[in-house]
Formats: structure tokens, sequence, C-alpha cells
């Protein structure tokens, strides 16, 4: 364990997790913004779906750890709405089942703390042509699938009183989604992960948590000991790298 302990963000989910600090992602930009205030730790898995997870949700997030999570951000969906397979082999999971399994991964994370906080992303759309060019089919993946998963994640959501983002209606908000928000139909591009943590950030910016845990609001770790970059050449006016905000970071706020 390397201190002083800092808040935990957990993310948590398939490969849209796994993949996150791939392509300027949003995992990545994340854990930029949360430098020296927050840790953010990566628990993504290709393939999975929520069965998957409730396999492993006592060992990623056991009840009794010293530290429990500030924020768990997980997403699950894609992978449990493609189609069956005769073989029993793909990672569908039916949709009733789905959302079960949601539910559960909710209430045990609630269970960890009163201080753990929790953001849902649903499914997110796809670009079907484009899984077919990439992959040689569909995959079985399809849009209308991956609607049918979002809004009964957003239902269950406001039922729990959970965080929410609706990735399916998110990304299409860009009239030309299809072509700038993935690298392969599927997994997301820089475009459309600046669409996924704006919302995150939207999300935790709002919330009537407290602490507030947007990456303004926390504070920066050994603050006292950061040096001065002096603005003028008198010295009269300083500001410490520490309470900089860099040009990348702006756009953030």
């Amino acid at each position: 364990m390397v201190g002083p302990i800092r808040p935990q963000f957990v993310l948590f989910g398939s490969s849209i997790v796994q993949f996150s600090f791939s392509h300027q992602g949003w995992g990545a930009i994340l854990t930029d913004l949360y430098a020296c205030k927050a840790d953010i730790l990566l628990r993504g898995y290709a393939g999975w779906n929520s069965r998957c997870a409730l396999q492993v949700l006592d060992k990623v997030f056991p009840k009794d750890a010293t530290v429990q999570p500030s924020l768990v951000i997980v997403y699950f969906g894609g992978n449990d709405s493609v189609e069956p397979h005769p073989s029993g082999l793909s990672a569908h999971v039916p949709l009733p089942e789905y959302v079960e399994n949601m539910r559960k991964i909710a209430i045990h994370l609630k269970s960890l703390s009163q201080k753990t906080r929790i953001i849902f992303l649903t499914a997110p759309a796809v670009n079907e042509a484009h899984i077919a060019e990439v992959f040689g089919n569909s995959l079985g993946r399809s849009n209308e699938s991956c609607r049918k998963y979002s809004d009964a994640c957003v239902q269950l959501c406001q039922e729990l009183g959970v965080k929410v983002i609706d990735l399916w209606k998110a990304l299409q908000q860009r009239d030309d989604w299809l072509t700038a928000c993935f690298t392969d139909g599927i997994h997301l591009s820089c475009e459309g992960s600046e669409i996924v943590i704006k919302e995150i950030l939207k999300v935790i910016k709002e919330a009537d948590w407290e602490p507030n845990l947007h990456w303004r609001s926390l504070p920066t770790e050994f603050p006292e000991i950061s040096p001065c970059i002096f603005v003028d050449p008198e010295g009269s006016m300083a500001i410490k790298v520490s309470q900089m905000d860099f040009e990348w970071q702006t756009q953030w706020h």
C-alpha cells in the first residue's frame, strides 16, 4: 500500500472499461484530472457480462476491506445484449436476468460503506456496419438490442436511486456518431470517450454527495510542498504548481 491513502475510484466492467486507457480514453482522462487527488483503479475484463461480474464481486469489492472506494463506476450490458447462440457459448444474458444481476451488483456496492458512491453506465450504441466490416460479421450485436438493455438499466437505477448515464442516447447526440465514436463499431474512440467523460463529470459535479467528488473540489495532496511559479518579474504575484490548471484540463471544468 502506497500512502497516504487517497479516495479510490474503481472502474468496474468489461472491455469498455478495460480499454478506457486506450485512444485517449475516458479512464486515462479521469486519471489525469484526479492526479494528486484520487487513485483510479481499473478493474476491466474484456468479454465479460453481468454473470461474470457476480462471480468475482466479493473478491473485487470485499466487504471487510480496510479502505472502501469513494466511487465505483460500473459498466456491463453490451456483451449481455448480444444475440444468443445455439451453442450457448455467446456472452448473451437474457434481459430479466441482466436486470437482476445489475440489481445485485448495486446492492452489494451500496453495502460497502455509507460513503461509497455509484454510477452505472448503460450499454452504448453500436455501429453495426462498422462491426461487420472489422470482424466479418455482426458478432450478434445490434443497436436495437443495446437500446433495450440500456433502457432497462436506466429504469433499474431510477428504482434503486443509483446515478446512471445513458450511453446509448449520449453517444448519438453527435450527428456523426456512427463514424466518430468508435474504433471498430463497438469500442470507443477518443471522441466517444470525450462524451463519456463529460457525462461522468457532469453527474459528479451535480450530485449532492458529501464530500463533493468533482476533481476541482477534492483537495490536492501535499499542496504546501508545491513550489511557486512567479507570474511577474518582481515576484509579487505567485501561483503554486499544485494550484494550476493546465491547458488540456480546462475543458473539463
